[in-house]
């Protein structure tokens, strides 16, 4: 397979040029893990501004989920845009009507559903926060240490993948109490199952420190993201839905990233036959346009009075018109692509394993895979040096990745990605990781 793809020497001229002008006037608060600078995409392949063709497969942190410049999401886009560009949420249009009755048809609540419209992840989070409150009249929370679920400051109440994300911004909202997520390749819990020592752990957090009638929600992600794209075990989200109800808890599932069709299910609990009572949306939904659903079981969410919750771009009709044409686009294709695509980047992983030590899991499931290098098998130690150096490498061959956890590479290509273009991939992923790793090189 041989496919021209880096010109140059990275960064080129253009790309320096332009990140020394953003140095003067952009934030320095953002992570830039390499000086990639995009001029422009299509579906799973993007280039520079200096005409470097790349593999994308970070798609805007699991955004892209259509691919870029999808030709009818791109379309749908530009008819609504000709329409109208915003009436706020004091009005009605068809468009978000129709966004609400697609989520009450696909959602996993096992009962009608309602909507919630806003414009990002974090929001999402906020919102659902805010009505697990306003619904049970309950203060407390239960997160998960690991979990990534935002950074406004509500939501970073629960973010605790790195302490830099907290780091001189406490004080968060108050009432959230921690507890570890089950790590299958990583046990905190000698000789136990992982998933159900986090659960008694619980139980035993009700028992002595928090009053288990004083808790609105349990907030998790059914695959942790930032945290290391940890699958849990298998019984540990329906014995978490088993706890809740018990308790008379609420469920919010995270599935900013996960859902949106990206693990080859509509959403990542749908694994487990879990049926949460709200789940949050964000990046895939929109392939690229800033769109987040807080959807939940209409039983609960027709309890929320007017005034309660609000957002005055929340629900904009050009978003609502991307989101319409992604989600028509997944069920129709890019659902049942997800999962081969998965599969098939799964067995090329397993090959790769079989060669290169420094592999100690591959985990994930559909496009959202996680692949944990480490120093050496036995002691399973987190290999964040090489980490560092693969995504340098891949990059210098053209792939796209972005990492996880402490040394968790992850691969989240859109939906629509090729076999081609994922054997491209593993092709140069298995270069780069064997110039990383010491071994040989190679193009």
């Amino acid at each position: 397979m041989k496919v021209q793809r880096i010109n140059m020497e990275l960064p080129g001229p253009k790309a320096q040029a332009l990140i020394a002008r953003d140095a003067r006037v952009v934030a320095p608060c953002y992570v830039r893990n390499y000086p990639f600078v995009m001029s422009h995409g299509s579906g799973a392949e993007v280039w520079d501004v200096d005409r470097n063709r790349f593999i994308d497969f970070v798609s805007g942190i699991a955004v892209c989920s259509t691919g870029h410049c999808h030709p009818e999401v791109v379309e749908a886009i530009r008819s609504a845009a000709g329409e109208f560009l915003h009436i706020s949420s004091d009005y009605w249009h068809e468009r978000q009507v129709q966004l609400g009755e697609f989520m009450d048809r696909i959602a996993p609540f096992g009962e009608p559903a309602m909507t919630f419209f806003c414009n990002s992840g974090t929001e999402t989070v906020e919102g659902a926060l805010k009505m697990a409150r306003n619904i049970t009249g309950r203060p407390r929370f239960i997160g998960f240490l690991g979990a990534f679920h935002g950074r406004t400051m509500g939501s970073l109440a629960f973010t605790s993948s790195k302490y830099t994300q907290q780091a001189g911004f406490f004080p968060a909202m108050p009432g959230v109490t921690h507890v570890p997520f089950p790590d299958p390749y990583r046990p905190l819990f000698a000789g136990a199952d992982q998933g159900q020592a986090v659960l008694d752990y619980i139980e035993q957090l009700f028992r002595q420190n928090v009053p288990a009638k004083e808790v609105a929600a349990v907030l998790v992600e059914p695959i942790q993201g930032e945290g290391g794209y940890i699958v849990p075990p298998d019984g540990f989200l329906p014995g978490l839905r088993a706890l809740c109800d018990r308790h008379g808890i609420l469920m919010i599932a995270d599935e900013v990233q996960s859902g949106a069709g990206r693990t080859g299910r509509w959403f990542a609990s749908e694994h487990w036959g879990v049926r949460p009572d709200i789940i949050t949306l964000a990046k895939g939904v929109g392939s690229g346009m800033p769109i987040g659903l807080i959807a939940g079981r209409r039983s609960l969410m027709e309890q929320l009075p007017p005034g309660s919750h609000g957002n005055t771009f929340g629900g904009n009709p050009i978003c609502c018109a991307a989101a319409l044409k992604t989600l028509e686009l997944i069920e129709r294709e890019y659902l049942a692509n997800a999962g081969a695509m998965g599969q098939h980047l799964m067995r090329g992983l397993a090959a790769l394993q079989t060669e290169l030590p420094c592999i100690g899991d591959i985990r994930g499931r559909g496009l959202m895979i996680g692949i944990d290098l480490v120093t050496d098998r036995a002691s399973r130690t987190a290999a964040t040096d090489l980490c560092r150096a693969l995504l340098h490498g891949a990059w210098r061959r053209g792939l796209l990745l972005l990492s996880c956890g402490a040394s968790t590479m992850r691969l989240m290509p859109p939906l629509c990605v090729t076999q081609d273009l994922a054997d491209e991939a593993l092709q140069i992923l298995g270069a780069a990781l064997r110039e990383a790793a010491g071994g040989k090189t190679g193009r």
